[in-house]
């Protein structure tokens, strides 16, 4: 009910975005020009995948153009109004299938890049990246996707509007986003558990299994125990075998790691990398901690690095 209720408001919001500027008397500022959705379109899904196609359409028009030397403007539309607008666009790519949303993250690059071209002063493709950067690659962004940004950051890696210096830079950050990707093998490895015995990632059988790359020491780490304890749901699916909680660490310091170890919910799987090759190999893409991977039955990634929230929602609607 939430997330319909998030999903309408955004969708009200991009038809609500107050009056556009008349063609014939254009001024260097502007509102956001919103998306008209066809008529034609009724069913809510209809009209909310057209959006996520169509959404940057209108602002990023190479033949209408806002100049200003307002460095708060881009095309004419005030950055803290660009930003509400990429937070509704990010809501929306949430509601239809990755595949869709990634044709809409790489068509909204070709958009900005050919705009770019046409107008070579505009800082449209400056700010507009940047905020994609900070809603779907910041580690601490609520709304992060790895999979969503992919395309967007493997075009700014190849494009050539962006700095050689920072396309290496993108080229980096495209290779850790190709990283167990969700719908593909999550990578295997061997960890040492707290009774001291060796196993392996794919020998943990369970429907589910939440995989955490963590520290007894971090913040963060403590919260995620403290949300998910006590949640009955949550406890049925661990108490059944249908649900199994792999808690990894992945540093160095082993000695330390064991005396903290109590610390952990003893319901889980908790271990540590004897040989520290997840993060020395880079075999996750692990940019904070701690850092979430769903996996189901096969090890096939359900969420790659999600936040805990949007985990234990698949966990208790599915």
């Amino acid at each position: 009910m939430q997330r319909r209720f998030l999903l309408i408001a955004a969708v009200a919001l991009v038809l609500s975005c107050g009056p556009r500027p008349k063609k014939s008397q254009p001024s260097a500022k502007r509102d956001f020009p919103a998306a008209e959705i066809p008529v034609m379109l009724e069913q809510p899904q209809e009209r909310v995948g057209w959006l996520t196609e169509h959404f940057w359409d209108r602002f990023t028009d190479p033949s209408k153009v806002w100049e200003s030397e307002d460095s708060t403007l881009v095309n004419g539309v005030e950055k803290e109004a660009l930003e509400r607008q990429m937070g509704v666009f990010v809501t929306l790519l949430e509601e239809v299938s990755l595949p869709q949303g990634q044709r809409s993250m790489e068509a909204f690059f070709n958009r900005l890049e050919t705009f770019q071209q046409a107008h070579p002063k505009s800082n449209m493709l400056k700010e507009t990246s940047a905020l994609v950067t900070h809603y779907l690659y910041d580690p601490n962004s609520p709304v992060r996707s790895e999979d969503l940004y992919l395309p967007f950051v493997r075009r700014m890696a190849t494009s050539s509007l962006i700095d050689a210096g920072m396309r290496t830079a993108y080229a980096w950050d495209t290779s850790m986003c190709e990283k167990n990707q969700t719908g593909t093998p999550a990578a295997n490895f061997t960890f040492i558990d707290t009774k001291g015995v060796k196993r392996t990632l794919y020998g943990i059988k369970a429907t589910y299994t939440l995989l955490i790359f963590g520290n007894p020491d971090c913040t963060a780490c403590k919260e995620i125990m403290e949300q998910m304890d006590g949640i009955p749901e949550i406890d049925a699916l661990i108490d059944s075998g249908k649900l199994k909680v792999a808690d990894i660490y992945i540093d160095q310091e082993i000695e330390d790691w064991k005396k903290r170890a109590g610390s952990y919910p003893t319901r889980w799987i908790n271990g540590y990398d004897p040989s520290y090759i997840i993060r020395g190999e880079l075999l996750y893409s692990l940019r904070a901690i701690p850092s979430l991977y769903l996996l189901d039955r096969d090890k096939n990634v359900l969420l790659k690095d999600a936040p805990a929230e949007k985990v234990l929602n698949y966990l208790l609607t599915h």
